[in-house]
This record gives C-alpha cells, sequence and structure tokens, in this order.
C-alpha cells in the first residue's frame, strides 16, 4: 500500500516536466532526498524480490529523464540514489520483516518528499503570440469556448 502510495506520488511529481536548472536550491535539494529515497526503496526492495528487480532504478532514470537535468546535477541525483541503494543494501541484505519496516519507512518519506515537490505552483511567462500588436482573437485560449471577451 506505502509503495503504490509512493509510486503515485513519486509519479505526480513526474507529471509535468519541469528542468532541474530552473528550481531553485531548496527543490533541488529536495529532488536530491528524493532520489536517496529511490536508492533506499530499490535495495530494499530487491532484498525481498531479488535482484532482477528494477522497478525504482527505472522510476530513477524516469525522474532525471524528466527533469532534464545538467551533468552536474544529474551527478548529484545518481550519487543520492546510488548512497541510499548501498545504506539500505549494506543494512538489510536479505527479506526479513525489519526490511519490510523500513521499506514502509522509505514509503512514507519519499511520499511525503514528492508530495512538497507536486505541491509546486509554477507561472510560466512569455507564452503565446510574441506579437504585443496582436488582436485578443489571436491571443486567446485556444481551449476557450469564449468568441468575445465578457462584459465587465
Amino acid at each position: 500500500m506505502h509503495r503504490r502510495l509512493f509510486a503515485l506520488a513519486l509519479l505526480g511529481t513526474l507529471a509535468s516536466p519541469a528542468i532541474a536548472q530552473e528550481r531553485p536550491p531548496n527543490e533541488r535539494q529536495t529532488l536530491v532526498d528524493l532520489a536517496y529515497a529511490i536508492g533506499e526503496s530499490h535495495a530494499l526492495r530487491q532484498a525481498c524480490s531479488g535482484e532482477g528487480d528494477q522497478y525504482w532504478r527505472d522510476r530513477m532514470v524516469r525522474m532525471s529523464d524528466t527533469e532534464a537535468a545538467d551533468a552536474a546535477f544529474s551527478g548529484r541525483l545518481t550519487q543520492a540514489f546510488n548512497s541510499g541503494f548501498a545504506t539500505r543494501q549494506t543494512e538489510f541484505p536479505s527479506c526479513s520483516p525489519a526490511s519490510k519496516r523500513a521499506e514502509q519507512a522509505v514509503a512514507r518519506k519519499g511520499q511525503s518528499l514528492a508530495s512538497q515537490l507536486s505541491s509546486i505552483t509554477r507561472v510560466v511567462h512569455g507564452v503565446g503570440p510574441m506579437d504585443p500588436n496582436a488582436s485578443d482573437s489571436e491571443t486567446a485560449d485556444p481551449d476557450s469556448m469564449a468568441k468575445t471577451p465578457s462584459p465587465r
């Protein structure tokens, strides 16, 4: 159950691609923390499902691709993932009730981090025609059903 919630929250962060370079430092750190949690999840899941299970690694690759991070930040994300993986693989080399509890705790942590990222609202400027002399019909939202502006 916790894994599903974590996965859904993670997918929520990936739903609208954002270029990592444009994120402020606190969001970039949250991404690094999330990468660490995904690495932990990968190790804990593999402890019970075997080395062939690539569920969390695949999610990490998708997050990295979505963020379109520069080489330095991509390296930070990879390092965080690998560190989380190594820590939990050393701590829980095999499946046990303790590894299952740890997996649930990491899922809650990852869900919280993903929720933080998915709650961010961005205002996009400079979208639309560049011509300041364009008429209302040229600048109207293409999904709008209104033909003319509403009276005020």
